[in-house]
C-alpha cells in the first residue's frame, strides 16, 4: 500500500513514516506540506491513499481533497488526520475516506490506514459524537424568512441601519435576528455566518 504523506510539520511527518513504513506491507512513497504540493504528488506517485492534515498554510486541507478526488480513474483515497474534531462532516462530504485524530495510537493509526484503502469509511471514536451533531445542526437551524432576508442584506455588505431601513424594522429587530441566525448556524460573527449560510446552500450567487 502506497501512502502519501501531508502535513505542515516536519516533524509530524517523521513520526508517522517511523510508524508506517515499520509495516512490511505499508510504503510512504512521498511527503508534502501543503495541499498543493499534496495534489502535485499524487498526480505524480499515483499513492493509493493520502493521509492529510486539515489546517495548512496556503490550500487548505478540505480544497485538497476535492482535488485529490478530482484526480479521475487514478484518484487516492483520503485519510484526514489531525488535531480538531470540528471539520469531520466537511471533509467527509468533500471525499474524504475516513477521519482520524492525531493523538490516535499507532496501533489504531496503522489499522485506518488498511481499512481506508480497501475502501471502507475510518472515523475515530472520539468524532462519530461530533459527526452526529453536526448532521443533525441542519434541521435544527433552519432560518425563518425574516432571518434569511435579514442575512442575505448583510452578506451584500449592508450595516444593520441599512437593513433596518431596507425592511421597515428597528435596528434592535435586525439585532436580534442576526443573533438568532448565529445561533441557528453555530457561528459567531456576521463573516462567518455569511460564509456557512453559503456552504449550506441558503444563499446563492
Amino acid at each position: 500500500m502506497r501512502l502519501l504523506l501531508v502535513d505542515d510539520h516536519p516533524i509530524v511527518r517523521d513520526g508517522l513514516r517511523a510508524a508506517l513504513d515499520a509495516e512490511p506491507d505499508l510504503e510512504v512513497v512521498g511527503e508534502a506540506s501543503d495541499g498543493a504540493g499534496a495534489v502535485r504528488l499524487a498526480a505524480e506517485l499515483t499513492p493509493d491513499l493520502v493521509l492529510l492534515d486539515l489546517r495548512m498554510p496556503g490550500m487548505d486541507g478540505v480544497t485538497a481533497i476535492r482535488e485529490l478526488r478530482a484526480l479521475g480513474p487514478a484518484a487516492p483515497r483520503v485519510l484526514v488526520l489531525t488535531t480538531f474534531d470540528t471539520d469531520v462532516l466537511t471533509a467527509l462530504e468533500a471525499g474524504a475516506a475516513g477521519y482520524l485524530l492525531k493523538d490516535a495510537p499507532a496501533h489504531e493509526l496503522v489499522r485506518a490506514v488498511r481499512a481506508a484503502v480497501r475502501g471502507e469509511t475510518v472515523l475515530a471514536p472520539a468524532v462519530v459524537g461530533r459527526l452526529a451533531e453536526q448532521v443533525r445542526k441542519p434541521a435544527r437551524g433552519a432560518l425563518s424568512p425574516r432571518e434569511l432576508e435579514v442575512l442575505r442584506l448583510v452578506a451584500g455588505g449592508a450595516t444593520n441601519q441599512q437593513a433596518a431601513a431596507r425592511l421597515f424594522i428597528s435596528q434592535a429587530s435586525v439585532k436580534t435576528h442576526l443573533l438568532h441566525v448565529y445561533a441557528k448556524l453555530d457561528v459567531h460573527d456576521r463573516a462567518a455566518a455569511v460564509a456557512e449560510a453559503y456552504r449550506r446552500g441558503l444563499l446563492t450567487g
